[in-house]
């Protein structure tokens, strides 16, 4: 069964006088996806996500949010998308409750609809109970979770997160990881920017690898990982300098570089399951102490495929 495409990016290309932050990048989110849109600071996330959401104007390109093209009907795609900033979009002086009815409002619900679904929003990220505390008075990772629940309040079909979990704690991290999850459940497209790998790997069905403007990659986790040719990696310690040749005829295995001294040996494999026979080997062959083991992830596939680090940036475009 196929699902119709909710976000669609077109050839979109922006600069800020001679500095290129979106160099031709085309891309589309399904209904009921997760999409990662994952780079580093300075990347273009933010100047894609401002185009989506109709913020900023591209200098050429196409967007279109539930089939809604922004160029002919920039308010009536505004009604059908949820844009959750990574700076706190709220009123600090008025309440959650208050905050969200605003929203709702915005987006053309009547007073009764706005009240029962502000209330359902608030039930949603665990905040029912501070519902007519000042949000002054919340937490970082409650003003959060109410910065989600601002942007799902009028259930749009289009879902744009800008680092929806910097700076929470484990509890409302989890909650707002729930809550995406079941808005993508109901049949919303999510894309979801950040630079935190471990997020992608865990909440999104799939992910796009943007890098200085260019979208450099896309696929599912494991896509992206096979595309960039990584193999698990194991370290192990002897008891003593183990026999030369104790693991020939492992097909793929190779020692990675020297040595690192006499009794540690870091080794490529071509699979896992390798691991038995190698840990046997190396009892026979030297005594083995312990071992460390490294499967490839969204990590070594991103340094892989661009030749740095997600974090060596230091300003989001």
């Amino acid at each position: 069964m196929s699902f119709p495409a909710l976000i669609e990016a077109a050839h979109l290309r922006k600069s800020y006088g001679a500095r290129l932050a979106l160099d031709n990048v085309t891309f589309s989110v399904n209904a009921g996806e997760v999409v990662g849109l994952l780079g580093p600071n300075g990347a273009g996330k933010t100047t894609a996500l401002s185009i989506l959401a109709t913020l900023i104007a591209p200098d050429a390109g196409e967007v279109r949010i539930a089939g809604i093209d922004s160029r002919v009907a920039p308010d009536s795609l505004r009604r059908k998308l949820g844009f959750v900033p990574q700076s706190i979009a709220l009123y600090p002086p008025l309440s959650p409750l208050q905050n969200l009815k605003i929203f709702a409002r915005v987006h053309g619900l009547t007073r009764r609809l706005a009240q029962a679904r502000s209330i359902e929003s608030l039930e949603a990220v665990g905040l029912r109970d501070r519902a007519d505390d000042p949000v002054w008075t919340l937490s970082g990772g409650m003003k959060r979770r109410l910065n989600l629940a601002c942007g799902l309040v009028h259930r749009p079909q289009a879902l744009l997160l800008d680092e929806p979990t910097v700076g929470v704690d484990p509890q409302s991290r989890e909650r707002i990881f729930n809550t995406i999850r079941a808005a993508a459940d109901s049949g919303v497209a999510v894309l979801y920017s950040t630079h935190y790998m471990e997020e992608v790997e865990r909440m999104c069905d799939r992910a796009f690898l943007i890098d200085r403007g260019k979208l450099i990659a896309q696929g599912t986790v494991a896509q992206l990982i096979e595309l960039g040719g990584r193999q698990p990696r194991m370290e192990i310690t002897f008891e003593k300098p183990p026999r030369p040749g104790w693991y020939d005829g492992l097909p793929g295995v190779k020692e990675l570089a020297p040595a690192i001294d006499a009794t540690r040996i870091a080794l490529e494999l071509t699979n896992l399951g390798q691991v038995g026979e190698l840990l046997e080997r190396a009892h026979q062959a030297g005594g083995q102490l312990e071992f460390t083991l490294h499967s490839p992830n969204l990590s070594d596939a991103f340094i892989a495929l661009t030749g740095h680090a997600l974090r060596d940036a230091t300003a989001e475009i």
